[in-house]
């Protein structure tokens, strides 16, 4: 192993202890320490080219990747190394990303373990491709709505509240929230056109929703948290409206580039990561919370569909 003093010099630039921090605990990909770090594919691989030849990780091929691994210490440079790495430790505590990487670290990681995801994520690219009499995605989906257990469900940032008319088939009562009076007027006579009056529409902001602690099931939030300009209170007066026991489900957009957005949809955030989403809901004391991306757009710019899902 080269000297402490030519690594300590090395690694005096964050990004490349950052990287040898997270290939010290599992063997990445350059495309999972990418999704990890936010960086691009050149400039980490120069880093990881100049701690290979430091000495401080080997690589492994496999197919058409290669994996990066903290590199094994011959016997007599083992002392000097795990001394190395307690400096590296502690210097860590003064990367403000450091909390991020290791929570990505544990995305990516479960992304491996997914297998069962990219079965369904298969079937579900199949689903409607061929022709098959009676099989539809809005029979589905009908079907999937009649096995929900009668609900009192928040749709909050509900729009004129298409979905919220869905959901009020078989919930017990369907409150629509949203901060446009004329998306409630529009939906609220729709609901009394079509009868349905389980469903109620209530003015207001999802930062400051009008529904009274522990009083919903499920808390919903369909496209709508990216307008929110604190989506962190958004996620907090989730948990307060619901029930012990209660459930948060959130759609949103992956984080994009796609600036023109902003000006498009008056969206205020361009999507989330999975970290910072997940983050949101434990910081407002969810339990159980899982994240995973489960829809990719065909065409241009290719929004990602993000679900978050807690309990109180």
């Amino acid at each position: 192993m080269a000297s402490i003093l030519k690594n300590l010099r090395l690694l005096s630039d964050p990004s490349r202890l950052r990287i040898l921090l997270l290939v010290e605990r599992e063997e990445l990909s350059v495309a999972e320490l990418q999704d990890i770090l936010g960086m691009g594919q050149s400039r980490i691989s120069t880093h990881l080219a100049q701690l290979k030849h430091a000495g401080l990780v080997e690589d492994r091929r496999t197919g058409k990747s290669s994996f990066y691994r903290l590199k094994i210490q011959r016997a007599g440079d083992q002392a000097a190394f795990r001394q190395l790495l307690a400096v590296l430790r502690q210097a860590a505590g003064e990367i403000p990303e450091a909390a991020h990487d290791a929570a990505a670290l544990r995305l990516v990681l479960a992304r491996r373990q997914d297998r069962m995801r990219a079965y369904f994520d298969e079937l579900a690219g199949k689903f409607g491709k061929h022709y098959v009499p009676g099989r539809s995605w809005e029979g589905l989906a009908e079907t999937l709505l009649r096995l929900l257990p009668p609900m009192v469900i928040a749709d909050l940032g509900a729009g004129e509240g298409t979905f919220s008319q869905l959901l009020a088939q078989r919930a017990k009562k369907v409150i629509a929230v949203d901060n446009s009076e004329k998306m409630v007027e529009y939906g609220a006579e729709l609901a009394r056109k079509h009868g349905v009056k389980n469903l109620q529409y209530r003015k207001g902001d999802i930062e400051a929703v009008p529904i009274r602690d522990g009083a919903v099931d499920l808390a919903f939030f369909s496209q709508a948290l990216h307008h929110a300009q604190h989506p962190e209170r958004a996620v907090a007066e989730a948990w307060r409206i619901l029930k012990p026991g209660g459930r948060i489900v959130v759609l949103d957009l992956l984080r994009h580039q796609h600036e023109e957005a902003r000006e498009m949809y008056a969206d205020r955030w361009l999507g989330f990561s999975e970290v910072d989403l997940g983050r949101f809901l434990r910081d407002a004391k969810f339990k159980r919370v899982e994240t995973s991306i489960v829809h990719r757009e065909e065409e241009a710019p290719h929004f990602e569909t993000l679900l978050a899902v807690g309990e109180k």
